[in-house]
Parts: C-alpha cells; structure tokens; sequence
C-alpha cells in the first residue's frame, strides 16, 4: 500500500534470511516484473523503487577475514558468496543488482555512535536543562562492554540505555540533579557511576 501511493521509495527488508518462503516468492515477482498485484486485485509498480535487503551470512566470515590494512580478503569474499549461495535460491540471487559486503566497524567508527547516542540523549534532556557528560575512560568501557561485531551497533545503543541512561535515570529522581547541573557518567571500581559534575 505504502509503494502504491509513494512509487518513488525505499522498501527495507533487515535480515532477509529469517523472512517467510513466501516473501521469496513475492520478492522474486517484484525484482523480476518491477510490479505486483495486491489482494484487492490493483497493480503496485515498483519501477522507480529501491529495495534493500540486509543480510547477517557471512557475518563472522567477514569478521575473521580482514586484512592489515582494514580490507575484506578475497578469500572472505568468496567464502561469503558460497554461504549466500547455499542459503538463497539462485534465480533471487541473480535478480540482485549488486552485493555489498560491509566491513566491521572501528573503534573510531564506534566512538563517533557513541558520540551520537550521547547527543541524542543530551537533546531529550534540554527541556530540563540537565546534561549527560561521559568521562574518556568511561567511553572506553562503554566501547569495550558494550559492543558486539557479530550484531553491530544495536548491542551498543541497548548497553547505554541500560548503563548511562538509567544510572542518570536514577540520579534524577533521586533529586540530587537541578537545572544547568551536568551528570557525569565515570568509570568506578568494575563498572560506572553516574555523579553531579
């Protein structure tokens, strides 16, 4: 319906490998017609529509198979499309335009995520003009405990609302926080606290 009245989209299918047998066939009429019919019988043309499929095949392949200079080996690459091969069917593979195999992220790479969940959460705050302040070696083990390349940045996100966000959470309610204060997220002992900076 969303594709019928917006033709020019971007459709989203995350973790294609866990989708229905079903959504394989649909999908395969649409990469291969560029249209459908829905269930009331009405043409849906996806001609002028992107259609992205993410994928976690091949994921610690691509983890293992980096080289020193931070580049996907051939050897990666190659194991990768074997394990696509042997999990889709030839002709849906054949109907992609083109497989893009991502390399894992950095530590700056995850630095900067942090820096911008960090930021969203200073936003979500301004109305109570309180701010939320990491310490460098609290980002530290922010980046250390709470990032999985196997899952990417979503581990990430969840470890810091469960760490920075509660710990500052608490601090709140606890009424120790007033307007134009900034909480300090800092390492202590095994884990962090959150204090009034």
């Amino acid at each position: 319906e969303a594709v019928r009245r917006k033709p020019y989209s971007v459709v989203l299918f995350d973790e294609i490998e866990k989708a229905h047998p079903d959504v394989f066939n649909v999908l395969l009429q649409v990469l291969d017609d560029g249209r459908i019919t829905d269930s009331q019988g009405r043409m849906v043309d996806f001609k002028n529509t992107i259609i992205v499929l993410t994928s976690n095949i091949g994921a610690q392949t691509l983890l293992e198979g980096i080289d020193d200079k931070a580049n996907i080996t051939d050897e990666a690459s190659e194991a990768v499309m074997s394990q696509l091969r042997a999990s889709f069917r030839p002709e849906f593979l054949n109907r992609l335009d083109e497989i893009i195999m991502f390399k894992p992220l950095t530590k700056d790479n995850i630095s900067n995520i942090v820096d911008l969940v960090m930021e969203n959460l200073n936003k979500r705050l301004e109305d109570r003009e309180i701010s939320v302040r990491l310490t460098d070696e609290a980002k530290d083990y922010i980046i250390d405990n709470g990032y999985d390349p196997v899952y990417g940045a979503r581990p990430l996100k969840r470890y810091i609302q469960k760490s920075v966000e509660t710990l500052s959470a608490k601090l709140i309610l606890s009424g120790n926080i007033e307007a134009k204060d900034v909480i300090e997220i800092r390492l202590s002992g095994d884990g962090l606290e959150a204090v009034k900076g």
